[in-house]
């Protein structure tokens, strides 16, 4: 796993940006595509406000969710709200595929299994992601892989979730994850710190923790990485 520590959430909203657009550029130029999965979260909110302004094939792009939260459209809770105002408003042109993940649908176990059927459609069999974008619950939760949740042990590459915060959600899965080319994390913040130390040890007792580690690029601000030790 390797690390690099930015000033702040600022700098690593727009080094996130950097990463995502030149592994576009980079997995088109190879594969002639690009399929990303992102997550949700102040600091990616200003992420994708960059990279709506980087040089990026968008025409060759799928964009995929990490995770979303059971709530009607619109709704300020969901990551797809803010991903339509950050980023999806403010393209010049529309990304080859954007894969909502249907969480409006009365049956959430057949809403997860389709989701996993679109997956396959677009990234294989079995789907290979190339980028993950992923951030870090100070709980040590990344996607909606919460402590103590049956989720953590899904095989299936899509699970729901029990309730957490007030709603239950559709999540990618370790295995899921696991098959990724890259995955970025961002952590902003003196609440991560503990998180972000455990994580960076590979501690496997939080749920990030169990995220393959050999692919993954920490983005960090100050903050999260100094702003509390390890107890």
């Amino acid at each position: 796993m390797n690390e690099e520590i930015l000033p702040d959430a600022e700098a690593v909203a727009h080094r996130a940006a950097a990463v995502i657009a030149e592994a576009a550029r980079d997995a088109v130029a190879a594969r002639g595509r690009f399929v990303l999965a992102t997550s949700g979260g102040a600091t990616p909110w200003r992420m994708l406000e960059e990279l709506a302004t980087e040089e990026v094939p968008w025409d060759r792009v799928h964009l995929f969710q990490v995770d979303e939260r059971v709530a009607p459209d619109g709704h300020p809770d969901r990551n797809l709200t803010h991903l339509r105002a950050s980023l999806l408003a403010r393209l010049p042109r529309a990304p080859a595929g954007v894969h909502a993940m249907p969480v409006e649908e009365p049956d959430l176990a057949a809403a997860a299994a389709g989701y996993a059927l679109t997956l396959r459609s677009v990234a294989g069999e079995p789907p290979v992601l190339d980028l993950v974008h992923l951030g870090l619950g100070a709980d040590g939760h990344t996607a909606s892989l919460v402590p103590g949740d049956a989720a953590l042990s899904a095989v299936t590459d899509v699970a729901v979730t029990g309730p957490y915060q007030g709603h239950r959600r559709l999540t990618l899965t370790f295995p899921a994850l696991y098959r990724a080319r890259r995955i970025l994390w961002v952590v902003t913040g003196a609440a991560k710190a503990t998180a972000l130390a455990r994580l960076l040890q590979g501690d496997r007792a939080i749920p990030a923790g169990l995220v393959r580690n050999d692919r993954a690029l920490v983005l960090a601000d100050v903050a999260a990485h100094l702003g509390s030790p390890l107890p």
